[in-house]
């Protein structure tokens, strides 16, 4: 049997407990993988929370984006990433959409990550140009049963959320609605705007001027609630579309294996931003629902979503390779 006292002596083993790395993380800057280019609503959130989240743990969170391949780059960086808390992952509504939309990912949505928390969630409205004769979201769904096929949508391409959610919505109404998919959000919007297309679901941010100078009319919007910043739009669920709910959201995610001790401050860190007044207002501002939320309660919320987004690719017969 190997002697401690040797072991002692010879300086193999500590006098003392070590700390573990759990114990004194964070101990440097964290990383902070944003699967989006700079500038968009996901990078704008990340760094709103970075700024707040800093201040609770001690070190700064610093913002590494990592945009290509229909936002999966970043996330198969994430997932690679020592488990040591010190590289996380913001998550969206797409990666729960590419868990299906894609054939072949180099992760693993459910298992190559630790749920951290959920930030926000961001709702679709929807816009129609003013020539098009409904003022209502009942009167869009007559008026496309009237024109089978013949009312156009554009969407900020294959798979995205606002293209899926005009999927769902022409599914549970039982409609038919041709797709003119876009190279993102602004030349899909500039087209409604212009009347070469005749309606769009797209986020807050994109749509909402627009409705408000008049260019666009907004018939609905895909929250369960209806907008702080845009109460006088009433939800799907009120026009009739029972449950209907549609959202962007936003999320932390830790590569498989980090500490739980970690994923809990990382967790109380999230919460604590999200009860800062200033945030709580900028958020307001942006048209998103701040949502707090435990590890376990985010990890449901993921499933959830990956499963529902998940049926919806399949109806609308969308594929990436």
């Amino acid at each position: 049997m190997i002697d401690r006292r040797a072991l002692l002596a010879a300086g193999f083993l500590p006098l003392v407990p070590v700390r573990s790395r759990a114990d004194s993380w964070p101990a440097r800057m964290i990383k902070v993988i944003v699967p989006y280019p700079p500038g968009g609503s996901t990078d704008i959130s990340a760094r709103l929370f970075a700024e707040h989240m800093s201040n609770t743990l001690g070190q700064r969170l610093i913002i590494d984006n990592r945009p290509g391949a229909g936002a999966n780059l970043g996330l198969e960086q994430a997932a690679a990433a020592e488990p040591d808390g010190y590289t996380i992952g913001i998550a969206t509504t797409a990666h729960a959409i590419n868990a299906t939309l894609f054939k072949k990912l180099n992760y693993d949505i459910r298992s190559s990550f630790v749920p951290v928390a959920l930030l926000t969630e961001s709702p679709l409205i929807v816009v129609v140009h003013p020539s098009v004769p409904a003022k209502t979201i009942d009167e869009l769904i007559a008026l496309a049963k009237s024109k089978p096929g013949e009312l156009n949508y554009a969407s900020t391409g294959i798979g995205g959320s606002p293209h899926l959610a005009a999927e769902h919505f022409a599914h549970r109404a039982g409609i038919k609605m041709r797709h003119v998919p876009y190279r993102g959000s602004a030349p899909g919007v500039a087209d409604v705007v212009a009347g070469h297309v005749q309606l769009m679901f797209d986020t807050t941010q994109s749509v909402l001027q627009h409705v408000r100078d008049g260019r666009v009319r907004a018939l609905g919007i895909t929250s369960r609630e209806r907008l702080g910043i845009a109460m006088d739009i009433p939800t799907l669920s009120e026009s009739g579309m029972t449950d209907f709910e549609a959202i962007s959201w936003n999320g932390i995610l830790a590569p498989r294996g980090t500490p739980p001790a970690v994923v809990t401050r990382l967790n109380r860190a999230v919460v604590a931003a999200l009860d800062v007044p200033q945030l709580k207002e900028r958020f307001a501002q942006l048209g998103s629902f701040i949502r707090p939320s435990s590890p376990e309660e985010f990890g449901a919320y993921l499933g959830s979503e990956i499963d529902k987004w998940g049926e919806i690719v399949r109806l609308s017969g969308a594929k990436v390779e």
